[in-house]
């Protein structure tokens, strides 16, 4: 577990434009958090173009990329990438450049744990991006981009949506939540190329019709995936094999109260860093479900619903320590904290509400 003791920064991604965007945004936010009572002190802003929605740090803690949500990028028909120097001791960015996404609505973004590729995510294309990074953070052109809807036999033209691109811990496998295809892609990762291939022992998990996969997140033992599903607003939890990339369903729970009937899609889902808890965020019922973890086989408990004081908390986090969540509500165009108590999974306002043009990723790092 990190020290609680040490300061961290925090960076918020945001939407700057188009339809989503509930306010005018200067990119992406910085953050100082105080380890003490977690609150955020605003510190200063990387402008990357438009929506910088989706973050991933480098594992050096020198560099962080975000994807540009966008289907026009640089005069053509693309989403976007774009890589920043981060100063970890002033909290500084400063952007190196930029490259095209090769598809459109790019949302999402992660880096290897080596630090040499970055995998992207094109919603509007529906494909996944394989782009170098070089010794000097900046990256450079497409290695590869995986064309889903050709991968998988009868799967009609435009209906595949990449919502999520996941490293396994060990870096040997890639989980792709395809919300169109109702799948989580499953693929080999080559470390020393970048080149991902459909995993030949399972090529794909896949949910229940409709269900629309959208994040997912592997419990610090490495042996569970939650995934979190963005259309029939619940979560399944799945046993992972590291040396072959297996997913076997264990259980699927609705992310809703008993006897809820309004409108709701889910989007954001994290496992504590103690392993106790994993959590879901809900748009309509605008509230975070937590489900206690049976360590011995990753089933999930329903253990309560917190409203997140705002409406459409489209992505959370747990802080490093596990102390604190961040809840960005994007259509209230806020960050709400929350206290964690660790026995329990119960979470208690701090008081602390910070205005953020619609928040979209918030991501942590150690400071210098």
């Amino acid at each position: 577990m990190p020290d609680s003791a040490l300061p961290y920064w925090v960076l918020v991604g945001t939407y700057t434009q188009g339809g989503f965007a509930t306010g005018p945004s200067q990119g992406v936010y910085v953050y100082r958090l105080d380890p003490a009572d977690g609150t955020l002190t605003y510190v200063g802003f990387g402008d990357p173009g438009p929506n910088p929605s989706f973050l991933a740090v480098h594992p050096s803690g020198r560099f962080v990329y975000t994807v540009n949500e966008v289907d026009n990028f640089g005069g053509r028909r693309s989403g976007g990438v774009t890589a920043f120097a981060f100063d970890r001791q002033t909290g500084a960015l400063t952007r190196l450049n930029q490259e095209s996404a090769h598809g459109t609505v790019s949302c999402h973004i992660s880096v290897d744990p080596a630090g040499r590729f970055a995998l992207a995510a094109n919603y509007g294309s529906g494909d996944t991006l394989v782009i170098p990074i070089r010794a000097d953070g900046t990256l450079g052109p497409a290695a590869q981009i995986v064309d889903h809807v050709s991968l998988v036999p009868g799967a009609a033209p435009d209906t595949s949506h990449a919502h999520s691109a996941n490293l396994a811990p060990d870096g040997r496998f890639v989980l792709v939540a395809d919300l169109g295809l109702d799948r989580v892609m499953i693929y080999a990762y080559n470390a020393a190329t970048g080149h991902l291939s459909l995993n030949p022992n399972q090529p794909w998990y896949e949910t229940a019709k409709g269900a629309g996969p959208r994040h997912l997140d592997f419990h610090p033992s490495g042996r569970y995936v939650y995934v979190i599903n963005e259309l029939n607003s619940t979560l399944t939890a799945l046993a992972y094999d590291p040396d072959r990339g297996l997913l076997t369903e264990l259980q699927t729970l609705s992310t809703l109260p008993a006897g809820y009937s309004g409108g709701n899609s889910c989007a954001d889902v994290h496992v504590s860093p103690d392993g106790r808890f994993v959590y879901g965020s809900n748009r309509g019922h605008d509230s975070l479900a937590a489900f206690s973890i049976d360590p011995a086989t990753g089933l999930l408990t329903l253990a309560a619903h917190t409203s997140t004081a705002g409406r459409t908390p489209r992505n959370f986090n747990l802080d490093p320590t596990g102390r604190f969540v961040y809840v960005g509500n994007q259509d209230t165009a806020q960050i709400v904290v929350f206290r964690r108590d660790a026995a329990t999974g119960a979470l208690t306002l701090t008081g602390q509400v910070l205005d953020v043009p619609s928040p979209v990723c918030i991501k942590f790092l150690a400071a210098a």
